[in-house]
C-alpha cells in the first residue's frame, strides 16, 4: 500500500474512531451490570428474631412496587418554607417532607451572559423537591405526607460565616419522632442531615430508612446525555457507577457498600452519603420522566423508648475538580472522564495550574497544547521524517507501478524491495498518529465535561469555551449547524489549517486519492462545527504547530 493509501486509511480511521467514540465511548463507565439482587433471601438473613410474642410494629420486607405518590394534605399548603443564604447558595427547605423545594448556586448563572438568573439545582417539575426521606416498609405511617415543624421563627436566614443548623420535626400518630437537623456551612456546599428517629409507639421498629435524589430524565435530557452522562450515579465498592434510566426495569436494585449515590448532569452533582457505615444498598426507578436513586440503610431494630440516629452529608454543587477536592471523601470520583479517565485527569489538572497563573481557559489550552506537542515532539519529527523520505522515493514507485501494472505481484515485491534499499519504513509515519489519538480523545473528553470552561470567556466573539464558537447570532438556521446559528469563525480557521497542512503533505500518486485527501478538510470543519469552542481552539493551534514542525523536518531533511 503506498502511502497515500496510508495516510488517507489512517484520516478515515481517525475520523470512524471520532464518530463510533460519540456512541460508544462518550458516556462514563459502563452500567453496572449486576444481576438483580434478591434482597428477600438476604434481608430475611440479617432479620433479627422478636422476643417472645413482642408484636412489632413492621418487618423489614422491601415492597416489590414503588410507593405511589403521597396525595396533599389540607395542611401541606400552609407549611412554611425555610430558606438559607450563604456566599455560595441559597437554598429552601419546605416544612413540608422536610425536603429541599429549592437550591440556587451563587456563583453559577443559568445561561451564559445572565447577570442575575442563578444555576437552579432543584427542577421546578420534581413535586417533592429532592433529598426526600421515607422508609422502605412504609412502617412509620404518614411520613410520606409529613408536615415537619422548624425550629425556628425567622423564614429567612443569612450565614455569611461559621455553621448553622435547623431542626424540623414530626411525630407520626403511633407516636414515633422523626427529626431531621440540617447543618449549614458558609463556606461549604457540604450540607449536614442528621435523621433522628424516636420510638414513642410502644411497639418495636423494624425497617430501613430511605433517601431519594430524583432527577427529570426527559427526551431532551436523553439526548444530552449521549455526549456527557445525565442520570442517576453512585459510588459503590470503590466503583463509580452510572445507571441509564432505560436499563432501571431489568435491574432496580444494586447491592454493595454505598459510599455516596444522586443524580448528576453535566456540569452538576446532588448526592447523598452516609458518614458512617451501615448495611446500605442502592434502589432505582423511573417513571413519568424522573429517575431517581434511593439509598436504602437497614435500621438497627428500635426498641420502644429507644433512639435511633443516622448521620448523613448532602452536597449539591459543581462538579468541580478544585471544589470537590477539597473535601475528605470520595466524591471527587464524580468527576469521570471514561475510558480515557487515566490521561484526562492529569490534562485537567495540568490545565488548571496554567489558569492559575495566567486566568484565562482560553489560554491555558493554547499553553496546554503547546506542552502535550514538545511532549510528543519526537514522534511528530519521526513522522514527518518518514513522509519526506516517502516523498524522495515517490518517483522511483511511480516507474514500478507502471512498470509492473499487469503484475501486482512483481509490483508489490519490487516496491518492498525498493523500500529496503532505502531503509524507508512506511508505517513510520501513521504510528505516531495512532499513538496520539488516545491523548485527544482523553482532552476532548476533559474539554467538553470540565465545568471550568462552563462560560468560561477566551477573546472577542468567544464568550463560553465550552459552547460552539458563533459570531453574530441569526434569527434563521443554517444546514448542519446546531443553534445559536451564527458564524464559526474559529472553526472556518481550524478548516483552513487543515487545507493547509494537506497541502503540504505529498501527495504524489493516484489523482482520485489526492482529491479524496482534500475533501477531508472540509468533512472535519463539518464534524466540528457544533463542538465546543474549547476543543476547536485545540485543534486550530496543534495544526498550527504541526505545520511549523512539518516545514521545519521538510527543510531539515530535504538537503
Amino acid at each position: 500500500m503506498d502511502e497515500q493509501k496510508r495516510l488517507l486509511l489512517a484520516v478515515l480511521l481517525s475520523v470512524v474512531v471520532l464518530v463510533g467514540y460519540q456512541f460508544f465511548f462518550v458516556t462514563p463507565p459502563a452500567d453496572h451490570d449486576l444481576p438483580q439482587t434478591t434482597r428477600e433471601s438476604r434481608d430475611q438473613a440479617r432479620q433479627p428474631a422478636p422476643d417472645g410474642n413482642q408484636t412489632i410494629v413492621s418487618d423489614y420486607t422491601p415492597a416489590d412496587s414503588r410507593r405511589p405518590a403521597p396525595s396533599e394534605l389540607p395542611g401541606a399548603t400552609d407549611a412554611r418554607t425555610i430558606s438559607v443564604s450563604t456566599p455560595l447558595y441559597d437554598i429552601a427547605i419546605s416544612e413540608y417532607l422536610a425536603t429541599v423545594t429549592s437550591q440556587s448556586l451563587r456563583q453559577y448563572k443559568s445561561s451564559n451572559g445572565s447577570s442575575t438568573d442563578l444555576k437552579q439545582m432543584v427542577n421546578q417539575n420534581l413535586p417533592q423537591g429532592t433529598l426526600i426521606t421515607g422508609t422502605q416498609g412504609g412502617t412509620i405511617q404518614g411520613l410520606d405526607n409529613a408536615v415537619f415543624t422548624a425550629d425556628t421563627d425567622a423564614t429567612d436566614l443569612n450565614l455569611t460565616q461559621g455553621s448553622k443548623s435547623i431542626r424540623f420535626s414530626w411525630t407520626s400518630p403511633q407516636g414515633i419522632t422523626v427529626q431531621k437537623i440540617y447543618t449549614f456551612q458558609a463556606d461549604s456546599y457540604l450540607i449536614g442531615c442528621d435523621i433522628v428517629i424516636q420510638n414513642g409507639s410502644g411497639m418495636p421498629l423494624n425497617d430501613a430508612l430511605m433517601i431519594t435524589t430524583p432527577g427529570i430524565f426527559d427526551e431532551e435530557t436523553k439526548k444530552r446525555s449521549r455526549f456527557a452522562f445525565e442520570g442517576p450515579v453512585a459510588y459503590i465498592d470503590n466503583e463509580f457507577l452510572t445507571i441509564k434510566p432505560k436499563n432501571i426495569e431489568d435491574q432496580n436494585t444494586i447491592a454493595g457498600n454505598v459510599d455516596w449515590t444522586g443524580y448528576t448532569d453535566r456540569y452538576f452533582l446532588t448526592a447523598v452519603m452516609p458518614r458512617i457505615e451501615g448495611d446500605t444498598h442502592l434502589e432505582l426507578s423511573y417513571e413519568n420522566n424522573i429517575a431517581a436513586s434511593r439509598l436504602v440503610w437497614k435500621m438497627d431494630r428500635l426498641d420502644p423508648d429507644k433512639q435511633g440516629e443516622y448521620p448523613f452529608t448532602y452536597y449539591m454543587g459543581p462538579k468541580s475538580h478544585k471544589v470537590l477536592c477539597q473535601y475528605d471523601n470520595s466524591l471527587k470520583k464524580a468527576i469521570n472522564f471514561g475510558f480515557f479517565d487515566i490521561l484526562a485527569k492529569p490534562l485537567l489538572i495540568t490545565m488548571n495550574v496554567i489558569h492559575d497563573v495566567i486566568p484565562n481557559y482560553g489560554v491555558a489550552i493554547i499553553l496546554l497544547t503547546i506542552l502535550i506537542k514538545l511532549i510528543f515532539w519526537p514522534l511528530g519529527t519521526k513522522s514527518y521524517k518518514s513522509m519526506n523520505e516517502m516523498k524522495k522515493v515517490q518517483p522511483l514507485m511511480m516507474e514500478i507501478r507502471e512498470k509492473y501494472k499487469n503484475d501486482k505481484q512483481k509490483m508489490n515485491q519490487e516496491i518492498m524491495g525498493l523500500y529496503k534499499t532505502y531503509k524507508v519504513n512506511p508505517a513510520s509515519g501513521c504510528l505516531p498518529l495512532l499513538v496520539q489519538m488516545p491523548i485527544f480523545f482523553a482532552l476532548y473528553r476533559m474539554l467538553y465535561q470540565a465545568i471550568e470552561l462552563r462560560h468560561a470567556p477566551f477573546v472577542g466573539w468567544i464568550t463560553d469555551l465550552s459552547g460552539p464558537d458563533r459570531l453574530f447570532h441569526f434569527d434563521f438556521a443554517i444546514p448542519l449547524m446546531e443553534a445559536p446559528y451564527g458564524i464559526p469563525v474559529l472553526t472556518l480557521l481550524m478548516g483552513a489549517s487543515f487545507l493547509i497542512q494537506q497541502k503540504m503533505t505529498p501527495t504524489a500518486g493516484d489523482p482520485m486519492q489526492a482529491k479524496m485527501m482534500m475533501l477531508m478538510p472540509i468533512f472535519m470543519t463539518v464534524l466540528f462545527i457544533n463542538f465546543p469552542s474549547g476543543l476547536v481552539l485545540y485543534m486550530f493551534v496543534n495544526n498550527i504547530i504541526s505545520m511549523g514542525q512539518q516545514y521545519y523536518t521538510q527543510k531539515k531533511f530535504s538537503k
